[in-house]
């Protein structure tokens, strides 16, 4: 029983970092859409080139891309 009992577990564990990996996927995606409309119509209101638009973006999927490796470290520091 206590065997069974670890390897439940364990798939849960392997299933939970699935879906924690697809929630930032699309947090990644949403967040760099949303800013990169912010850009353009920044860059639209203003009458500049893709300035804004390239550079919203290119802050969000750093932003994205900081909170994941962080995350990736703190559960690596749980193990």
């Amino acid at each position: 029983m206590i065997a069974t009992h670890k390897i439940q577990r364990k798939q849960y564990q392997t299933f939970n970092g699935i879906l924690l990996m697809s929630a930032w996927s699309f947090a990644m995606v949403t967040a760099s859409f949303l800013f990169l409309w912010i850009g353009y119509k920044l860059d639209e209101f203003l009458g500049t080139g893709p300035h804004f638009m390239i550079g919203l973006f290119s802050l969000a999927v750093f932003l994205c891309l900081t909170r994941i490796y962080a995350e990736a470290k703190r559960r690596m520091k749980d193990l």
